[in-house]
């Protein structure tokens, strides 16, 4: 299973809607970061997990389901967390 593959495992605790995963870690090749392995991946998710909670305890839900993968599989995350609602209202920026 490939790394893109284990985050949407790890993710589903928090019951998204929707899922997307770009993988840039070829973006990042030759970077200090890059050559202690893990790779550099942009997600967007849409969970009602989310709603009434800021952006950081979003990113820390996100970061907790994903668990040990932070620390050896995944270098960068960059995240957009958002609620069924605020896709609906078009409010994503």
């Amino acid at each position: 299973m490939n790394t893109i593959e284990l985050i949407r495992q790890k993710l589903a605790a928090l019951d998204p809607e929707k899922i997307e995963i770009l993988d840039e870690s070829a973006r990042h090749a030759g970077h200090e970061g890059a050559k202690s392995g893990g790779g550099h991946y942009f997600l967007t998710i849409v969970s009602s997990k989310f709603s009434g909670l800021s952006t950081m305890a979003r990113h820390r839900l996100v970061y907790a389901a994903l668990g040990e993968m932070m620390r050896k599989d995944i270098h960068a995350l960059s995240v957009k967390a958002y609620t069924p609602e605020e896709v609906l209202s078009d409010s994503i920026h």
